[in-house]
């Protein structure tokens, strides 16, 4: 499978990053190894996830995610060497566990480092802004942990086109490595956020970009059409948003495409992320090893310009 540099990180990576969200949460540590499995054979290299992963869950506090990840690398330890682990600090893991700070960087990184049962991250991210810390002092944290080899390299996620800003100046003014990654949130549907200043800027700085929710929730699989559809998974509740015109013009646009391809809309969905310029590799999940064939399909196809602009043009935001 070709491999893509993640902006100026020096790692290679296929095209699409599996989410780790779901481990722990919508499929227990038995398939959770066997969709890791499924999905490194298939050729694919990264894995994305974060320290409050499955925190959501009742009874969970967090780590779930990164703990189920751990075991599997050490049940196999040879796949170590055929991934790439992304993890996230900074969402409020309870008690004061949250944001950017030093003291908290260097907690939260041996505390990730414990549950993933590695020497090294080879991504280690921003899960969201701290407007309590600054960037310097965040930056500074990272550096003493790159300079120590528990990291490799980090990035920022949630973030808009003026703290990304703000971040790199402040990295040059201190003499520290900057964010070289992005994970914004962007798909067919949600295009407001990243289309625009900050996708202008990743381009810009020459940042590895790795969208999540590149499914909107599952929508753009064609799963959700109706508002009688969304019992069909723990997800459905926010899918609702989409059950717009607009969403129902995107699916009509994704059924076209994908008729024309013998596939499924979220293989096309995927694969318009994949050549969209500023896009890496969009991160998705799934709960099954039938679901991940999809992701080989999506890695394979492409999209023509008439097609890639049939979807530009019926996910287009309304102008205010």
């Amino acid at each position: 499978m070709q491999h893509r540099p993640l902006g100026n990180t020096g790692l290679q990576i296929a095209p699409l990053v599996f989410g780790g969200n779901v481990f722990g949460w919508t499929v227990d540590e038995r398939r959770s190894f066997e969709l890791l499995d499924a999905f490194i054979d298939a050729g694919f290299n990264a894995i994305d996830t974060a320290d409050v992963y499955s925190r959501w869950v009742p009874g969970h506090v967090g780590g779930e995610s990164e703990t189920i990840l751990g075991r599997w690398l050490a049940a196999k330890p040879s796949r170590r060497d055929q991934v790439l682990i992304f993890t996230k600090v900074g969402s409020d893991m309870g008690d004061g566990r949250r944001g950017l700070g030093r003291r908290w960087i260097e907690q939260a990184v041996e505390d990730s480092l414990r549950r993933l049962q590695v020497d090294a991250i080879d991504l280690y991210q921003s899960h969201r802004p701290d407007a309590d810390t600054p960037h310097e002092e965040t930056l500074a944290a990272y550096q003493r942990l790159l300079d120590a080899g528990k990291i490799r390299a980090i990035g920022c996620s949630n973030f808009d086109a003026a703290q990304v800003a703000d971040a790199h100046r402040a990295a040059r003014s201190h003499g520290l490595s900057a964010y070289r990654t992005l994970q914004p949130e962007y798909n067919l549907y949600d295009r407001g956020s990243y289309d625009g200043p900050l996708r202008e800027l990743a381009i810009e700085l020459g940042l590895g970009v790795v969208p999540y929710y590149s499914l909107a929730s599952g929508f753009l699989t064609g799963k959700y059409r109706t508002e009688q559809d969304l019992s069909k998974s723990p997800r459905g509740g926010s899918v609702k948003k989409y059950l717009t015109p607009r969403g129902q013009a995107i699916l009509a646009a994704l059924d076209e495409v994908s008729a024309n391809h013998g596939c499924g809309p979220a293989e096309v969905a995927l694969a318009w992320l994949m050549a969209r310029e500023g896009v890496t590799a969009p991160i998705a999940s799934a709960t099954s090893v039938e679901q991940m064939k999809s992701f080989s399909t999506a890695a394979s196809l492409a999209l023509s310009a008439d097609e890639q602009a049939a979807l530009d043009r019926a996910s287009a935001p309304a102008r205010a």
